[in-house]
Parts: structure tokens; sequence; C-alpha cells
């Protein structure tokens, strides 16, 4: 029987799923989270070891002699030394394409929270001040439709792609920056260059992955390209902004605005430059957490372990089965 270990369960499943379908795979030990200092001594009996944050450096690998499988229950995988894995044979694995319907969805959450300030009218509500209002209605920001207006989508995979179907039901223009536009042609989309994205766009919704081309590439510089009436959105990647650079901008108004779901750092410090920036909602990195899209992760990240068990293997990110 194998030792399967799961290092961080807990943001996966806080209770509202069931292990049973892993755990009917081999003799299982969950940990809810797992600090960098203990990531070997938990892992040290492991034949199978799946992750989400938790970090499996090439120490780590080269120091666990039972080890034969990472998986890693997330798309991302850079949690994951691939080379060091690959030079033991140890086969790679993530969850594609999991949380494309929720991701879209908090985009737009984002953007409407930022166009309508539902939240706070909601609380001027609360507080009383329509009770006492010689009005009929008020408003206590400018209001904005999207009708009209132009989406800039950076980077046009799954979820890009998800997102431009939402935006042309909401009557909008979609542009859009992308590597293979000739493979993922949408019809009601136009395909630009990135400078040209940023700016002519209305609002800007990053949906690329995270590699060293393009990190803090959304910078003072491409910021100062936009609309002073701009929005920008961000629940891809957080290291894909100069979050100095944004905040910077927020406070000058060279923007209008900033819808955030992820930071470069999470949880941030206290004292994190754009938590308190001006005309910006940061949410804690829940596009993917709702109970839909994590049942989907779980159901995902066990059939890999259990092709990988049959000798099949599926979603192996370093093509060793």
């Amino acid at each position: 029987m194998k030792n399967i270990v799961v290092l961080d369960g807990y943001a996966l499943n806080p209770g509202d799923l069931d292990w049973a379908p892993l755990q009917a795979l081999g003799k299982v030990t969950i940990y809810d989270r797992t600090p960098a200092n203990l990531v070997a001594e938990r892992a040290k009996d492991a034949h199978i070891l799946l992750t989400n944050k938790a970090i499996v450096s090439a120490e780590t690998i080269h120091n666990l002699p039972f080890l034969e499988y990472i998986g890693v229950m997330a798309t991302g995988y850079n949690v994951v030394d691939i080379p060091a894995a690959t030079a033991r044979k140890i086969p790679v694995t993530n969850v594609p394409a999991y949380s494309t319907a929720s991701v879209a969805q908090l985009t737009f959450a984002l953007i409407l929270e930022l166009c309508y300030h539902t939240g706070l009218h909601a609380e001027s509500v609360r507080a009383g001040e329509w009770a006492s209002s010689v009005d009929f209605s008020y408003w206590k920001t400018p209001l904005t439709e999207l009708e009209g207006r132009t989406l800039g989508i950076v980077g046009f995979g799954q979820i890009g792609q998800a997102v431009a179907r939402i935006a042309l039901a909401f009557g909008m223009k979609v542009i859009a920056s992308h590597r293979h536009p000739e493979r993922d042609k949408m019809e009601g989309v136009t395909f630009v260059d990135q400078a040209t994205c940023f700016r002519e766009a209305d609002i800007v919704s990053l949906h690329c992955p995270l590699n060293q081309e393009n990190r803090e590439f959304v910078n003072a510089s491409l910021l100062k390209t936009m609309k002073k009436t701009a929005l920008l959105i961000n629940t891809s990647r957080g290291p894909l902004i100069q979050e100095a650079d944004l905040a910077e901008a927020l406070r000058e108004g060279v923007i209008a605005g900033a819808g955030l779901d992820v930071l470069s750092t999470e949880p941030p410090a206290a004292d994190h430059p754009l938590v308190q920036a001006p005309g910006t909602i940061i949410t804690p990195h829940i596009a993917w957490a709702t109970q839909a899209a994590r049942g989907r992760l779980m159901r995902v990240a066990v059939e890999n372990v259990r092709q990988y068990l049959q000798g099949k293997g599926q979603n192996n990110i370093n093509k060793i089965q």
C-alpha cells in the first residue's frame, strides 16, 4: 500500500468535501498546512506527495528516498522544482482548467463592483442614509455602464475566452492580446498587440500565466499609457504587476481603479501598498474557491493519482509516467 501525504489540504477542503476517494487509494495522511521547515519531515515516508502551495524544492526531492509521484492540487506548478523531479524520473501532475467558470465569474464581480459600487451603496442604506434621504434615489459615486465600453484581455486561454463571452453578452467591445490569435479566434473579439490593448481598453483584465518574460510587466511606464478612466483587473497571478508602481498610479490618478484577487505575496503584509490604495478592491485569492470548482479540483487530483497507480498517467507536466 502506497503512503500518500497531503501537505496542505485545508484550503482545498476545509470540511465541505470528502477525502474518501483519495483514502481508497492508499494510506493517507492529511495536513491542513505545512510550514517550509516541516515539508521534508512530513514527506519522508511518502510514495505519493500532494501539495497546493507548500514548496517542494530540489533539496526536498533529493532527500525523499521513497518519493515516486508529486501531484499539484492546482493549475500552476511553480511550487515544485520540475527539473529536480524529472532528474529522478518522478512524474509531476497538475489540474488544468478546473476553475475557468469561477474565475471568469469573479472577474466580472470585481468589474461590476468597481462600476456600480454596490457594496458601498448597500452599506449606505444599512446606515440609514436612504431612510433619511429627501430624494427617492441617490448615488455616492459615478456609476458606469458596461455596454459599449472596451474590455482588453491579456491572455486568451480558456479563462480569457470565458471572460470574453461574458463581456460580449454585456454588449462590450472586446480586444485581446494573445500569442496564438490564429488558433483561438472568436467572433466579436479583435486581436491587438499588448501596447494597443492597454492604450485602448476601458478595462484591462489579466489572464496570462506567469513566466520570467512577463513578471512585473505591468509597471509605471505601461500604466501611464492607459486611459485615466481605465480599470485594471487581475485574477491571474500577482507578480504580473509591479505593485508599488500600481499603488502610485492609483494615488496619482494615472488610472481610475483596480480589482485584484491575487498579490505577489499571499497573505500580504499589513502595510502592503495596495491594501489602502484609492479606487482598489482586493479579495483574498477566492476566484478558485467556489465549492463547485474545488470539487472538480479534488476529483481530478484524485483521478491523477489513480491513473498513475494504474500505470497510465494524465496531466503529466514533465511527461513522465
